[in-house]
């Protein structure tokens, strides 16, 4: 459920076509009003969590928007006005793809060898609108998982502070306490993320004194222009999206290392639109660095242009990142490469042929010929990669460290 607004409907809508909403409810009966209610709460009562709650805390919105604050107005009257300006919204409708997966800051409980994980993914829904939805799971050493339970009901972030005075400005979002992780979505807030917030790449990043901060890079889409933002957070319970600034925040698919490098935050990013490039900074949310050219187009599958899919992977080998290709037809594959471990821009060996590409069944969808994904989780010595088919659908694949590295040339 999410707030419903007039103006959206028109680009000449009345600015009083709210009051004028308002007042047509504030005219019913209260006989007339609690039959209304009533056939709200029947038609959508069981399909949203905590409904009436969410129809007061709309009317608090429009009550203070239209200073209706001295209005004696029953309970049932305000949660009719609340359900005027709310509406469903299929977060997921149109498509499902790109995602990507960490540790679970909360590892309690779980059994040597396994890992509770954290994944998110970019749902699309109507009005091609990108959000960010999550699913919790647990990984074990042998490459299996499992995935938690997902109720039906979902809720949105809230915002912190309701007043925006800086479009390019941080903003703090929270969950709602009672809400799972599995059931929260991250809208877009700013102006600057109207039309989507796309391809979230997580990764768990060790800070100087050893603490972990889970740091998402993703591009926000105005409708018109993109600029990459980071996502922070230390618990999945609150969240501050904030704007990369300087010359390589204009890029997409930048993906942070998850730890320094030589002392300088470290990140892969695609800066022409084909190569890969490294980054270096001394400030997380600042990048001016142009980059270091890491790798091209080599293969006939990777010919468009190629790009990283998630943050790199430390093994006993060197950085090992996973990376995307697109070929003839546009059709999308996974490869990966190896970085020196102490100077990633030496490439010590990639992938010939693609290690994962679209088959039979999975070629079909929102966006076809398309498999994607924005961050693998190394596991005991198994890659667990969850990957978008075709923008529609989410697959797992595993496979052995050891097997992965024997096909790198």
């Amino acid at each position: 459920m999410r707030p419903f607004h007039l103006g959206w409907q028109s680009a000449n809508a009345a600015s009083d076509r709210a009051v004028r909403l308002v007042a047509d409810v504030v005219a019913l009966s209260e006989e007339q009003v609690e039959a209304e209610y009533a056939r709200v709460l029947y038609d959508f009562g069981e399909r949203h969590w905590q409904t009436a709650q969410l129809f007061e805390e709309r009317y608090r919105e429009v009550e203070a928007a239209l200073r209706l604050e001295d209005r004696a107005f029953s309970d049932a009257r305000k949660r009719l006005i609340g359900a005027y300006f709310c509406h469903e919204y299929t977060y997921a409708a149109a498509a499902l793809m790109n995602p990507s997966i960490v540790p679970h800051p909360d590892q309690s409980g779980i059994r040597e060898g396994s890992c509770r994980f954290v994944m998110s993914l970019r749902a699309v829904g109507e009005g091609h609108i990108s959000t960010v939805a999550f699913r919790e799971g647990i990984a074990h050493g042998d490459g299996s998982f499992d995935l938690w339970p997902q109720s039906a009901f979902a809720t949105s972030v809230e915002l912190d502070d309701t007043t925006l005075t800086d479009a390019d400005s941080a903003v703090t979002v929270h969950r709602h306490p009672e809400s799972s992780l599995s059931n929260t979505v991250i809208f877009p807030i700013t102006e600057q993320q109207r039309n989507g917030l796309e391809d979230l790449r997580l990764v768990r990043f060790r800070h100087d004194d050893g603490s972990y901060e889970w740091i998402g890079t993703y591009t926000a889409y105005s409708g018109s222009s993109i600029r990459s933002e980071l996502l922070r957070t230390r618990d999945f319970r609150s969240f501050v999206l904030e704007p990369i600034e300087g010359r390589a925040g204009r890029n997409k698919g930048m993906a942070l290392f998850p730890e320094k490098i030589d002392g300088r935050f470290a990140m892969i990013g695609r800066q022409d639109g084909k190569n890969l490039y490294l980054l270096y900074s001394d400030r997380l949310d600042r990048w001016d660095d142009d980059g270091v050219l890491l790798m091209e187009p080599k293969y006939p599958w990777e010919f468009i242009q190629i790009g990283n899919c998630g943050s790199p992977v430390l093994t006993n080998h060197g950085w090992l990142i996973v990376t995307h290709g697109v070929g003839a037809m546009r059709k999308y594959a996974l490869g990966a490469a190896l970085l020196d471990r102490n100077d990633p821009t030496k490439v010590l060996a990639r992938t010939p042929k693609p290690m994962l590409t679209a088959e039979k069944a999975d070629r079909s969808g929102y966006v076809p010929n398309v498999v994607y994904t924005c961050g693998v989780m190394k596991v005991g010595e198994y890659l667990l990669v969850p990957y978008g088919i075709s923008d529609s659908a989410v697959g797992f694949a595993s496979v052995s460290v050891a097997d992965l590295l024997e096909v790198l040339e």
